[in-house]
């Protein structure tokens, strides 16, 4: 009895040997890892929505409210989302010099990291569109073509069939998508910015906008032949020569005309 006392095994000993075992396949880090990684991301983005509520304070509260909740010098933010603080922010509309019937684009004034800060805290205020990836945006092996009947389908009335942009009501204008960037335009169509129509899934696919972005690349990227003179919305030379075909033809007939009209007059005096 005392022998096979002695061969008894001790209790924890499975326990080791299960560990090793672990630890040897990497389960050991498979096991613990995931809590921990998890709880660093929900600390960086706590602390990224810290900081983008101090850059939100001292930048963005005076037109749109201590919590995003909008006055009467700017809309409410809540559920607009991420991608919308990407987009207004990125393009330098926002923060906007003062109120006006539309933001321009111009330079922005924050970096990209305090962007991303501004919009991780938006973004707390309600759920909404999240920055797109860049495999979203991402043209490559899109249908150009396809992109071309969507954008002269759903954005050619306003921008133009090139997106050179044109005038609107009460001087509001659809701006010229020339130099926009992928990331931007994509959320444009993702967020409806200003005067425009938002394009959800249910409306434009990912592919879709995809589709639209490599069309625009195609029209106005920078290695896209110009053909030169003046842009008549991106027509080109064919149209300036019938537009002074007709015009200047209607001015000699009307000079003609005039000098005709002249000479039987001298004739009958």
């Amino acid at each position: 009895m005392k022998k096979l006392s002695a061969r008894r095994r001790h209790p924890l000993a499975a326990v080791v040997v299960l560990l090793l075992a672990l630890a040897a396949t990497g389960g050991l880090y498979t096991a613990f890892a995931p809590a921990s990684k998890a709880k660093a991301e929900d600390t960086a983005q706590s602390l990224a929505i810290e900081e983008g509520k101090k850059l939100y304070t001292v930048g963005c509260a005076s037109c749109h409210g201590t919590d995003g909740e909008g006055t009467s010098d700017g809309p409410s933010l809540v559920g607009v989302g991420a991608a919308a603080v990407d987009f207004q922010v990125g393009t330098g509309r926002m923060p906007a010099q003062q109120p006006g019937a539309q933001a321009p684009r111009k330079p922005g004034k924050y970096t990209q990291a305090e962007i991303d800060q501004m919009a991780a805290y938006i973004a707390s205020l309600g759920a909404g569109p999240a920055i797109p990836t860049k495999n979203q945006y991402n043209p490559e092996g899109a249908d150009a073509a396809k992109g071309g009947e969507l954008f002269r389908n759903n954005c050619a009335q306003c921008h133009n069939f090139t997106g050179q942009g044109g005038a609107l009501t009460h001087g509001k204008y659809a701006p010229d998508l020339s130099g926009v960037s992928n990331k931007h335009i994509y959320e444009a169509m993702l967020t409806g910015p200003q005067n425009m129509p938002a394009f959800p899934e249910g409306v434009l696919s990912e592919q879709n906008k995809k589709d639209i972005v490599a069309y625009l690349n195609e029209v106005n990227g920078p290695e896209t032949e110009n053909p030169g003179g003046m842009q008549l919305g991106g027509l080109g030379p064919v149209v300036e020569g019938l537009f002074a075909w007709i015009f200047g033809l209607g001015a000699l007939i009307a000079v003609t005309v005039w000098v005709t009209a002249r000479t039987a007059k001298a004739k009958r005096s």
